[in-house]
């Protein structure tokens, strides 16, 4: 991979046995926090900056086919089992079949994108349990904890801007875990560390908190993939990028968010690059690839919009994150009903 394109490393990868899974990548924060119990933590860990790939300059406008490939073959090489186009569409294929199960022909035929036609339940309230997983004195502070979930209701809530997805996460309870080898490399002990402490069924999200690589900040399972292998479902973030954690550009909570997202059924925006579907919400203007820090403007399609550098689901640093849309909002919905609502996915 060419030195020349590397700045910073970032990247969603998918995890163990071929399941796909999303990682969202990370960068450092551009204003310091003040010293805190985690920062304190991380100094005693040595951890260094995490690093993310910054996508090749030049693809703006009408971008050029060889820049979007070079873009392309750079996202893949870090990410082998990216989802693509083809695995975008089976996705919207069985989200639509589901609907059309749960609500006749007529959701079936809009529930690939963000219509109007979407499920319009109540709030969703979905159950947490957060499981923290330690080395010594290494890891996830309790008073942390807390934090985190109040960055995500107010992110879903539309409190950073946006709109209000309805959605709302209920602290069920916290575990604790003291093992050296699945703090260090979750990735590589997932099933594992999944198998002994995770709870719930498709509706309880299960959020593991750990140490992760340079490469990588947090992951996730889609909704999709929870009839495969409902074991392995749940997300997984560096406990460092916590509301107050020691991750510069990466403190404020939101790589649980974004995360989040993803296990609520939202893709990357820029999934698919220019192309149609995108990440196949109609209210999301489509990207070329995706953002790295908190540019104040950035337009790499041809089609209307500029890029959404301020969405939870782009890889901005945090201080540029701020909103969910409509579409997503009703997105989310549709994968809730298919996949997690436990009186109606079986």
């Amino acid at each position: 991979m060419a030195r020349g394109v590397i700045a910073v490393c970032l990247a969603c990868l998918f995890v163990v046995g071929g399941d796909p899974a999303v990682a969202r990548a990370s960068m450092a924060r551009a204003s310091a926090a003040a010293p805190s119990e985690c920062q304190k933590q991380e100094r005693q860990a040595g951890g260094g900056r995490v690093r993310g790939v910054v996508a090749p300059h030049g693809v703006r406008g009408r971008a050029r086919t060889r820049d979007r490939g070079r873009a392309l073959r750079l996202s893949h090489a870090l990410e082998p089992r990216l989802p693509g186009p083809a695995a975008v569409a089976r996705m919207n294929a069985d989200l639509r079949r589901r609907l059309g199960v749960l609500f006749g022909a007529h959701a079936a035929r809009h529930g690939g994108g963000s219509g109007s036609h979407a499920p319009e339940p109540g709030e969703i309230r979905v159950p947490l349990w957060v499981h923290i997983i330690k080395d010594g004195m290494l890891g996830l502070p309790d008073s942390a904890v807390d934090r985190q979930v109040q960055a995500l209701n107010e992110a879903y809530g539309g409190k950073f801007g946006g709109v209000d997805t309805r959605v709302r996460f209920d602290l069920k309870g916290v575990t604790h875990t003291e093992n050296h080898a699945w703090f260090r490399d979750p990735l590589g002990n997932e099933a594992a560390l999944k198998d002994k402490l995770r709870v719930g069924g498709p509706e309880t999200l299960n959020l593991y908190m750990a140490q992760l690589g340079e490469l990588v900040l947090g992951y996730s399972t889609y909704p999709y993939w929870y009839g495969d292998k409902p074991g392995l479902d749940g997300v997984v973030i560096d406990w460092r990028s916590v509301p107050g954690g020691p991750l510069r550009n990466f403190n404020r909570g939101f790589t649980a968010v974004h995360e989040i997202g993803h296990w609520l059924g939202l893709l990357h925006t820029f999934e698919n690059g220019c192309d149609a579907p995108g990440d196949s919400v109609d209210d999301t203007p489509p990207e070329a690839h995706a953002t790295m820090g908190c540019p104040k403007r950035k337009d790499t399609c041809p089609a209307p919009g500029d890029d959404p550098v301020h969405n939870f689901m782009d890889y901005s640093h945090d201080r540029c994150m701020r909103e969910f849309t409509t579409g997503q909002a009703a997105r989310i919905r549709k994968m809730w009903a298919a996949y997690r609502d436990p009186d109606r996915a079986r």
